[in-house]
């Protein structure tokens, strides 16, 4: 169960908002949305929805960060996609009346505002513009899928490892002097599942990079040494 819940988050004074699907809405929808919708906190660990239920709304996250994974029919957790401030989850299937096919759990801390489907879909409906955003966006992360599923089957675990760190630096990265911290805290587990491969595998692998002194690993945070060097391992390596 949440923590919290009815948090007052007006979707106008989302600090997200810019960076999200609603940056350019109306006042008016913005008011409308932050009327109906439920802001809660959630700790981590806890999950937002589980694959194979049926969506009856949509998750927008206004703080911390979310995973989203899919079960195999081994029990292994591979994830799929880490969601941010910002980020929508669940409206593909909200859109196409589709059970949600992957569950996404909490994985820091934040607060996560729930969106009814009927006030969404009417949002939507009247909206052209964001009708089409909408659509881009399902189109862009369905062209991500289909990248990541080829980088897993042409890529050694190395490059993989490598490219993963570089996309998490782009994505969570902050600036410091001269190097970069990644400021999200997953467990080595959650990079095996992100890259397909063995905890083990990643341990001994982060081990190397650090050596190579292109990382250096704060707990479980990491910070980016050498993001030229991460990119030649990516890339090049084994080739």
């Amino acid at each position: 169960m949440s923590t919290k819940k009815n948090i007052r988050i007006p979707c106008t004074l989302c600090p997200g908002k810019e960076h999200s699907l609603f940056s350019d809405l109306p006042r008016e929808d913005l008011d409308t949305l932050s009327m109906h919708k439920t802001c809660i906190r959630y700790k981590k660990g806890q999950t937002l929805f589980y694959e194979g239920t049926r969506p009856m709304g949509l998750f927008c996250i206004n703080s911390g960060k979310v995973k989203v994974y899919k079960i195999s029919s081994e029990g292994k957790e591979q994830i799929l996609k880490l969601a941010k401030p910002g980020d929508f989850l669940g409206y593909r299937a909200l859109i196409s009346e589709e059970f949600y096919n992957s569950s996404a759990t909490v994985i820091e801390e934040g607060a996560m505002c729930y969106i009814p489907k009927s006030n969404f879909l009417d949002i939507l409906q009247k909206n052209p513009a964001f009708f089409r955003k909408m659509a881009k966006r399902v189109a862009h992360e369905l062209g991500l899928m289909e990248q990541k599923l080829v980088t897993i089957a042409q890529k050694s675990v190395r490059e993989r490892l490598a490219a993963t760190l570089i996309m998490l630096k782009e994505t969570y990265g902050m600036e410091g002097d001269e190097s970069n911290l990644i400021d999200i805290a997953l467990s080595r587990e959650d990079l095996a599942n992100i890259i397909g491969t063995a905890t083990e595998t990643v341990i001994r692998l982060l081990s190397d990079f650090k050596t190579q002194k292109l990382i250096s690993l704060q707990g479980k945070k990491i910070k980016v040494l050498d993001a030229k060097g991460l990119v030649r391992e990516a890339d090049f390596y084994g080739r």
